[in-house]
């Protein structure tokens, strides 16, 4: 293969550089012949740290659908996918040289009746153990718990699990190297999780300054989805009179969900950018998502990094399109740290060493 030219700035540091790809890596040193391919900021492949591949608003679907969900990522300049929860196998996609590269959590783990019908496997406490670490063997480094969702005898949204079966659902999780998430909207099942150890909190629109502050001490990350958290008074509207605590409920989160998660970045969490699609979701929105970040309060170098170099190295893929790595990047013909709505138009996505848009 012969050799690619990029120029231009490359973030996240900003230093302007000749930047080449051979045989698909990235190499700095100059390249007789090598072709300009394009000039304009250089960024790292784009993240979405919270997303279903293969997941429609009525559960699985199928494998053309699931191709058009990842290449409607790809053509929005994601080339790392974190897989949130998904009721099919999705492994296939991982043998595609051509589309991005997909970290799975296998199923969603639920109490029954109590998430969406057809996404997960619906259990009782003492069963999620056993769940955990078969979902750790067949994901890749992920489970995904449902920590809340509306209990209907409460009618409002309450802890999915006990605080005995979440300590052993942690231990075996980290025993097999997986690391743990949980969908948590309210406030009640937080201290919890966060107490029995989890790895990130996905939504998270419950944090208090507490728990903020143990999440910093521990480490656990947070995946707002803050464009999803937008469609809380529908969610709410939707319960119609039935659940009047949970209406409110979900109004209130909403009203304060800003304050909550610009008070969690305030205080040093980690935040990363998840979209949510799949489900009632469309994939390809990550540049969406990011702006709504930087919306919040959050600079446009934080927010732009939660969802490329600062979620790729918390994924475990080289962040900084250092020497000799993979060339998956981004190039966009103005600066996105001046003006964020460039990262809905990427000028040249590279994966693999591949030019694809």
């Amino acid at each position: 293969m012969s050799a690619l030219r990029f120029s231009g700035p490359v973030l996240p540091d900003g230093e302007t550089r000749d930047l080449y790809v051979v045989d698909g890596n990235i190499t700095y040193e100059p390249q007789a012949g090598a072709e300009l391919a394009a000039s304009g900021w250089i960024v790292p492949g784009l993240v979405d740290a919270h997303c279903h591949i293969g997941l429609g608003p009525e559960g699985g679907v199928s494998d053309e659908e699931t191709e058009q969900q990842a290449l409607a990522d790809r053509a929005a300049g994601t080339l790392l996918l974190r897989d949130c929860g998904s009721p099919v196998d999705t492994r296939w996609v991982q043998e595609r040289e051509d589309l991005p590269r997909l970290i799975r959590a296998g199923r969603h783990l639920a109490r029954p009746k109590r998430y969406i019908r057809n996404y997960g496997h619906e259990i009782e406490p003492d069963e999620l153990p056993a769940y955990v670490a078969e979902q750790a063997q067949l994901g890749d480094g992920w489970v995904k718990l449902v920590g809340d969702w509306i209990d209907r005898d409460a009618g409002d949204l309450m802890p999915s699990w006990p605080r005995e079966a979440l300590d052993e659902a942690m231990k075996v999780a980290h025993s097999h190297g997986a690391r743990v998430t949980a969908h948590v909207f309210g406030e009640a099942a937080l201290p919890d999780l966060i107490g029995a150890g989890i790895d990130c909190i996905e939504h998270g629109t419950g944090l208090s300054t507490d728990l903020v502050d143990e999440m910093v001490a521990n480490g656990v990350a947070l995946v707002p989805t803050v464009v999803q958290l937008d469609n809380f008074p529908n969610f709410a509207a939707a319960s119609g009179d039935r659940f009047p605590k949970y209406t409110r409920h979900m109004l209130d989160l909403h009203a304060t969900r800003r304050q909550t998660i610009m008070a969690a970045y305030d205080a040093g969490v980690q935040l990363y950018a998840g979209t949510d699609a799949g489900g009632s979701l469309p994939h390809g929105n990550i540049s969406g998502e990011i702006r709504e970040l930087a919306d919040y309060g959050i600079s446009a170098f934080d927010a732009l990094g939660a969802g490329s170099w600062r979620a790729r190295d918390w994924l475990g893929l080289d962040g900084s399109l250092s020497e000799g790595t993979t060339a998956d990047f981004v190039v966009f013909d103005r600066n996105p740290l001046e003006d964020l709505t460039v990262l809905a138009e990427p000028s040249r996505i590279v994966l693999r060493g591949r030019i694809v848009g």
